[in-house]
C-alpha cells in the first residue's frame, strides 16, 4: 500500500509458515478421537492456540480427514460451515476453528488435567469505562466483549504485547484468558500470573518458485475480476502487486494471500478477507526515526480475493476517487492513485507503468 516504502515487516515474523501440512500421516491421527473432515475453499490454517493471532503450525486442505479430541471456546470464527467460537483440539494438540469442520458426533468440551492449575482469579479496575477484551495481546486486535470495572476475569498465563497504559499500572503485559481472549494487565489486580509458554515456531513459508510470466497468468482473473466489480484496470492491479509483493515472494503474500499490504481497521477486515494477522512492524518518521510497532494486515483465502480487495479498497476510499474518472485508461488510472498518497515513492508511478510496459499488462485489459 501507499506507505509500504516507510513500513518494513520485521525479519522474524516474515517466516512465519503457510504451513506444510501436519506431521504424521492421515492413518496416524486417525489413530484416536473423533473423526471430522475439513471443509474449505482452499486450505486450512492449523494453529497453536484457539485463536487467529495463535501461531501458524501447518496446514490441512479441504476433504482433509482429521481426529479432533475436544473443543473449547475461542474467537469467533465466519467460515464456510458455520459462524462459532467453537475451536476443535487435534489429538496432536493443535488447533482448527469448528467454522471449517463437519462431523456427525458430538464433540466434548476439553477439560484441564487433574492436579493441573486452572486459572488465576483477576478483578478488573478502570477509571476509563469498561476495557475492551480482544482477541489478540494489543490494541489492533477485534474487540470481542466489555469488562466492567469490579468484573472478575479467569486468567491463565500473561504474554507480552502492546504497552497500554490504564488505571492500574503502564505496562506491556496481556492477561490471556481462559476462554482465549486477552485483557491488557494495565486494568487487573490479581495475584502472581505465570507466563504463557511460548508459541511453536511455524516452519519457514515455502513459496512455489513462479516465473513471471507463471505470476501473471494466476493473477489476471483476480484483477479482471476487479476491474468488473470495482473498475480498477487489471493492468494497474497485476503491475502493483509484482512490485508491491516481489512477484509473490513477501512474507505478506507468502503467508496471508495479501499482495497489497491492506490492513485491518479496527479488527475489521471487509468483504473479501478472512481475517487479520498482527505484525511486529519498524515504522520511521520523515527525520528518517524509526521505531518498533505493531499492524493488523488482511489475510486471504486465494490470490482472487487478495485483488478484489485491492479493488474494493481504492473504490471506497474518497482520497482516490478522482482516479474513477480514468477507469479505461491504465496509466492516468495509476497517476491519479499516486498523486493522492498512495505512495510515497517519487518514482512509484514510473515503476508501475515501467513493469505494465515490459510484461505486455495492457493486454489483459478488458474494455479493449
Amino acid at each position: 500500500m501507499g506507505h509500504t516504502t516507510r513500513r518494513l515487516l520485521t525479519g522474524a515474523l516474515l517466516v512465519l509458515a503457510a504451513g506444510a501440512g501436519l506431521a504424521g500421516s492421515p492413518a496416524a491421527a486417525q489413530a484416536a478421537g473423533i473423526s471430522a473432515t475439513i471443509d474449505v475453499n482452499s486450505e486450512l490454517k492449523v494453529r497453536s492456540g484457539p485463536s487467529w493471532s495463535a501461531a501458524v503450525v501447518g496446514t490441512l486442505a479441504d476433504g482433509r480427514k482429521v481426529a479432533v479430541d475436544c473443543a473449547v471456546t475461542g474467537q469467533k470464527v465466519t467460515g464456510k460451515v458455520r459462524t462459532t467460537d467453537q475451536w476443535d483440539r487435534l489429538t496432536n494438540g493443535r488447533y482448527v476453528s469448528h467454522a471449517y469442520v463437519r462431523t456427525s458426533a458430538a464433540i466434548p468440551a476439553c477439560v484441564t488435567s487433574v492436579g493441573s492449575p486452572v486459572h488465576v482469579t483477576g478483578r478488573i479496575r478502570t477509571s476509563d469505562g469498561a476495557v475492551n477484551v480482544r482477541t489478540g495481546p494489543s490494541t489492533l486486535h477485534a474487540v470481542v466483549r466489555k469488562a466492567a470495572d469490579g468484573s472478575t476475569v479467569k486468567i491463565v498465563c500473561a504474554v507480552a504485547g502492546a504497552k497500554v497504559k490504564g488505571t492500574v499500572r503502564t505496562t506491556t503485559l496481556w492477561d490471556r484468558l481462559s476462554d482465549g481472549r486477552y485483557v491488557s494487565h494495565a486494568y487487573v489486580v490479581s495475584g502472581t500470573v505465570k507466563a504463557c509458554p511460548p508459541a511453536t515456531p511455524a516452519p519457514a513459508p515455502t513459496v512455489p518458485a513462479q516465473t513471471p510470466a507463471q505470476f501473471i497468468a494466476s493473477a489476471v482473473p483476480g484483477a479482471q475480476q476487479g476491474w468488473r466489480e470495482y473498475g480498477v484496470p487489471a493492468s494497474v492491479t497485476i503491475a502493483q502487486a509484482i512490485l508491491e509483493s516481489g512477484w509473490g515472494r513477501s512474507g505478506l503474500s507468502a503467508v496471508d494471500r495479501n499482495y497489497f499490504g491492506i490492513k485491518c481497521q479496527n479488527g475489521n477486515y471487509g468483504p473479501h478477507a478472512n481475517g487479520c494477522h498482527v505484525y511486529e512492524t519498524t515504522e520511521c518518521d520523515k527525520a528518517g526515526k524509526c521505531f518498533a510497532t505493531s499492524d493488523a494486515f488482511r489475510t486471504y483465502a486465494s490470490m482472487g480475493r487478495s485483488f478484489r480487495d485491492h479493488g474494493h479498497f481504492l473504490r471506497n476510499n474518497k482520497r482516490y476517487a478522482p482516479a474513477f474518472a480514468h477507469t479505461k485508461d491504465a496509466n492516468k488510472f495509476i497517476m491519479a492513485v499516486w498523486k493522492a498518497g498512495y505512495a510515497t515513492d517519487p518514482n512509484y508511478y514510473d515503476k508501475i507503468t515501467k513493469i505494465m510496459t515490459n510484461y505486455d499488462l495492457y493486454r489483459y485489459d478488458t474494455w479493449k
